[in-house]
């Protein structure tokens, strides 16, 4: 094999682990604008007489989670959720600390890492309706979570709790994950177009 030919093989083997690697440069770069979009949504409040504010959380995390994938879509969530737990106020509110996520309504916050991780399924297949179950999987998942955590921080019943916490948010929260599914196409579009492996 002449010079020529090792060259052109090493430049493989090194574009291929670059594509293996965990995170490229993109990727944080992209990760971080995610993170800093879902803080910005999560201000986006209106607060309700029973504690439980009206925000654009579903929307947002489902936006990273579409755009991106599940892995880093979650990863952008995860960066959000500790940004907040080290005391930056970018929870709704403009709250923020380990009160707010061992609060009432703390358990909605973390449990939307695995909500974005759900969404983020069978992006890049032809089945669009796995990628409607699994966001729908995901939004419940979020709702058992948030609501079993804030029936024990508040000694509330099941149905009280679903009344106040899960019930007026449905239409909403079904509404926020179809208008980011179809926001994530262009965004998709254009990262591809820019060169960045979108991975589920």
């Amino acid at each position: 094999m002449n010079m020529e030919g090792m060259d052109t093989m090493e430049q493989t083997v090194h574009n291929e682990q670059e594509q293996k690697s965990a995170f490229t440069l993109g990727d944080i770069v992209y990760i971080g604008v995610f993170a800093a979009t879902i803080s910005v949504c999560a201000l986006v409040s209106i607060q309700t007489p029973w504690g439980v504010p009206f925000t654009l959380h579903t929307f947002a995390v489902a936006l990273a989670a579409y755009s991106m994938g599940k892995w880093k879509g979650s990863m952008a969530t995860l960066i959000w959720v500790l940004v907040g737990l080290v005391g930056v106020p970018v929870f709704s509110g403009f709250t923020a600390g380990f009160a707010k996520l061992a609060g009432p309504t703390g358990g909605y916050i973390w449990s939307f890492i695995l909500m974005t991780f759900l969404c983020g399924m069978h992006l890049n297949k032809h089945k669009k309706w796995l990628t409607i179950l699994w966001s729908i999987a995901g939004l419940v998942v979020c709702y058992i979570c948030g609501m079993l955590q804030f029936m024990l921080v508040m000694h509330m019943g099941f149905v009280e709790a679903f009344l106040m916490t899960i019930a007026p948010y449905i239409v909403k929260d079904v509404i926020s994950l179809f208008a980011a599914y179809a926001l994530s196409i262009p965004i998709r579009k254009a990262l591809r177009t820019a060169g960045y492996v979108i991975q589920e």
